[in-house]
């Protein structure tokens, strides 16, 4: 890659989650993440509250990351900053301190794509084999749920989406419905290790060429959940591991049904995935397991998974070397095209 040490400040702040990061050219220094707990009783993010956490957020954030690189944020050579898509409020606090910071220090701008974020992150240089271009990116999360060909750095094309919700809000929401917490995937995650995946079937949506649907699995959840307490309303406690391992198997089946189905279409058997979903063991497993089928995958390291500033930082880090500066006109956009 680059030989010349460059120094890149990243932020980013497209949710719930205050983070910043320093670079060394693909290395990373710092990656400091700021967690927001209120949400958590609510069942989800609410807006107003996670903008006014992140402007409390913020300064402290970058403080800890330059401390934690040794860096004096004289040596820095261009912030980086998520642009979009995510919540207004909470992209409007980090859009408005990287356009500061870097107008005061005089240094180029880089605005970047959350999603080009999670999947650039398998660039970062963390003695992990790197994928070479093109290959096949699976970008699951809470907002997102895409099959994404990557031509290159800067040369993404989406392949399939999801028509209405995402994996990832299908996860919480079967969670929450369940008696879950927030943010329920992770608990759906540990509980499913212990229970059999195929107790109870669920349906598999169907969505045109390669894109997704999961609003119907939630509804059909929902309605299996409310027949089978009527029958007995102890249903969910005597059976939650068998629910959250049939849920589990069968979110994974509809991501893997179109994923092959990608593979086959394009050629390509290199595969990734990213975004906070990514972190899903049952989904690491199937990946792994289609190696038995030729394919050659990449899974990110768990603290790239979730939303984070490292991530941000090497998306920058791309566009820095191909000088793609952004204008201090740049503005946050809550839903922007790959």
């Amino acid at each position: 890659m680059h030989t010349q040490n460059t120094y890149i400040l990243a932020i980013e702040s497209s949710c719930d989650d205050t983070a910043c990061a320093i670079l060394e050219n693909d290395r990373v220094l710092s990656n400091v993440v700021a967690n927001q707990k209120i949400h958590e009783q609510y069942g989800g993010v609410v807006p107003e509250l996670a903008s006014r956490a992140h402007q409390s957020n913020i300064i402290p954030v970058v403080d800890e990351a330059l401390k934690q690189a040794q860096i004096d944020k004289s040596q820095l050579d261009a912030i980086a900053f998520t642009k979009g898509p995510g919540l207004m409020g909470s992209l409007l606090v980090g859009t408005s301190f990287a356009k500061s910071l870097a107008l005061s220090l005089d240094i180029p701008l880089l605005d970047v794509h959350h999603m080009h974020g999670h999947i650039l992150a398998h660039f970062i240089d963390d003695g992990q084999e790197k994928p070479s271009f093109p290959f096949l990116a699976l970008t699951i999360s809470g907002g997102h749920t895409q099959i994404v060909r990557v031509n290159s750095a800067s040369d993404l094309v989406v392949l399939g989406t999801t028509q209405d919700d995402a994996v990832g809000e299908a996860f919480d929401k079967s969670g929450k419905i369940l008696g879950l917490g927030y943010p329920a995937g992770p608990q759906i995650d540990r509980l499913a290790q212990s229970g059999d995946p195929r107790a109870f079937d669920f349906p598999v949506p169907k969505a045109p060429d390669l894109n997704y649907s999961f609003s119907g699995f939630k509804t059909a959840v929902l309605y299996f959940l409310q027949r089978e307490t009527k029958k007995n309303e102890s249903f969910i406690k005597e059976n939650l591991e068998d629910i959250c391992a049939s849920i589990q198997y069968t979110l994974i089946k509809i991501l893997f049904k179109k994923l092959e189905k990608a593979v086959i279409q394009t050629g390509i058997k290199q595969v990734a995935i990213g975004g906070g979903v990514s972190a899903n063991s049952g989904i690491r497993q199937h990946l792994k397991s289609m190696e038995a089928k030729g394919w050659k995958t990449f899974i990110p390291p768990f603290e790239y998974t979730t939303d984070n500033a490292a991530m941000i930082g090497i998306a920058g880090y791309f566009k820095f070397l191909e000088k793609d500066y952004a204008g201090l006109d740049t503005t946050a956009s809550p839903r922007i095209h790959m």
